[in-house]
């Protein structure tokens, strides 16, 4: 390169970058792979004419997507789009359904949701599994008691980001310490701080949202519970695979192997209620997904999904963002952006309150999680070393305005895998997403109350 990328130029090129992304998605109702390709069409034009080599280019898009948690991270979706589809072909789904219509209240339903899922998040310690299998269920509940869609996305993905964000198990929460370089348990109960108050706030205003809620009559909830037995194998034997599911979680076995038994269990299952469905048939269910066919058209809709098939957009995506990201990285660009600002923060409110933006600015403009906490985490570490902030306060930051961010994002990782999951528009479930719009509120609240906040030894207000 000619020069060093300097601040404003830096500055410049992430807000052109933002422009061109957000108008792509928001203005013109793109899907977010136009945007994000056009962005980087934008960054190999830019850096042709600041002269550099293509080669220099394609070694920041080679360490983007070449990162070792990429390939798995990319091959669990893969799995999460088969194990939707055999799950719904199981009668795992429809059963789940069926048994939350006995259990689960109409008038407390959106409150349910969000705990339910809080608790399986927290078991298993993934936000997407919670999402694609529970997740599932409890959406095409909302819709036949006729609850807003977006309200029930909201309450799903709250819950299980919550969950994700309070697990041991948690990709997310792992890195956020390691990258803070504190212990994990530590880590989780200091979370607690920020994160106990955002769960307390959005159930009660889940409560009082799902009050508003119209309902639907009783009359189409059976006709829907019986076009689910009718069709589907509705059973006591479709909680084996959940059972497994936390059975793995409680020995800690890592998401591939967990989702390999998941999906060979529940084809057993297939098998057995269906033993004429044939091995091409199967076969196209894996790749294609689940195709519902009951004639009932609210179900259908609601069932059709799944496969490897579907998970390509999120996957292309993934490519293209962590290509991107790459990019930004190795030219410099968020570090030059990020440094001024790292310098001049001497007070815990104001660099808490910095770190969260770095978060949230990372998702805006790389849309991967991970970076999210990386970027800001290894910028930030030495301002809160050098102000007397402990690790714990830098790794609860990190994922109050990393990881939990990201499901907030048109053309985020997360956003986008939960809107394919659900079907509903990232910018639609947005305003009901409280539990990630919460957090963030929470742990600036802390930084400049000093509530909650953790010092190093001989630091802090009494120090």
């Amino acid at each position: 390169m000619t020069k060093k990328i300097d601040f404003k130029e830096s500055v410049a090129i992430l807000l052109i970058m933002l422009v061109i992304l957000g108008s792509g998605v928001i203005g013109f109702g793109l899907s977010p792979q136009v945007p994000v390709l056009t962005v980087i069409a934008f960054l190999v034009f830019w850096l042709a004419l600041r002269h550099v080599s293509w080669d220099d280019i394609m070694k920041g898009i080679t360490k983007g997507i070449s990162t070792a948690i990429i390939p798995i991270f990319i091959f669990i979706f893969i799995l999460i789009g088969t194990l939707i589809a055999v799950w719904i072909q199981a009668g795992i789904i429809p059963s789940l359904m069926v048994l939350g219509f006995h259990l689960i209240s109409a008038r407390f339903f959106v409150p349910s949701v969000f705990i339910v899922c809080s608790l399986v998040g927290l078991a298993i310690g993934s936000g997407f599994t919670t999402v694609s299998t529970v997740g599932i269920a409890l959406f095409g509940m909302g819709s036949t008691l006729g609850v807003n869609p977006a309200l029930t996305a909201g309450a799903i993905i709250s819950g299980a980001v919550f969950g994700d964000k309070m697990s041991p198990l948690s990709d997310s929460t792992n890195l956020a310490s390691a990258v803070a370089e504190d212990d994990l348990f530590d880590h989780i109960n200091n979370m607690m701080w920020s994160t106990i108050p955002a769960f307390i706030v959005s159930l009660i205003v889940f409560f009082f949202l799902g009050q508003s809620n119209k309902g639907t009559s009783l009359t189409s909830i059976a006709s829907v519970s019986s076009t689910l037995t009718k069709h589907f194998a509705v059973s006591w034997w479709a909680a084996l695979p959940i059972i497994l599911m936390f059975v793995c979680a409680w020995k800690k076995l890592p998401a591939i192997p967990t989702l390999f038994l998941n999906i060979i269990v529940s084809t057993v299952m297939i098998f057995i209620n269906n033993p004429r469905l044939g091995i091409a048939k199967f076969a196209t269910l894996i790749e294609s997904g689940f195709v519902s066919k009951t004639g009932n058209k609210a179900v259908d809709a609601l069932l059709t999904r799944g496969g490897i098939s579907s998970m390509m957009g999120t996957v292309s995506l993934i490519i293209m963002t962590l290509a991107l990201g790459g990019i930004l990285i190795h030219m410099g660009i968020i570090e030059s952006a990020m440094k001024p600002l790292v310098a001049k923060l001497n007070k815990p409110g104001r660099l808490i309150t910095a770190t969260i933006f770095a978060g949230i600015g990372v998702n805006l403009f790389v849309g991967e999680q991970y970076l999210s906490v990386i970027l800001p985490g290894n910028a930030f570490k030495p301002a809160f070393k050098r102000i007397g902030l402990s690790p714990l306060a830098l790794s609860r930051t990190l994922e109050d305005g990393g990881s939990v961010i990201n499901y907030l994002i048109p053309w985020g990782v997360a956003g986008s895998f939960v809107a394919s999951a659900l079907g509903v528009p990232v910018l639609e479930f947005l305003p009901f997403t409280l539990f990630s719009l919460l957090s963030p509120l929470f742990s600036i609240l802390s930084g400049f109350s000093g509530i909650g906040l953790k010092w190093q030894p001989g630091h802090g207000p009494k120090a």
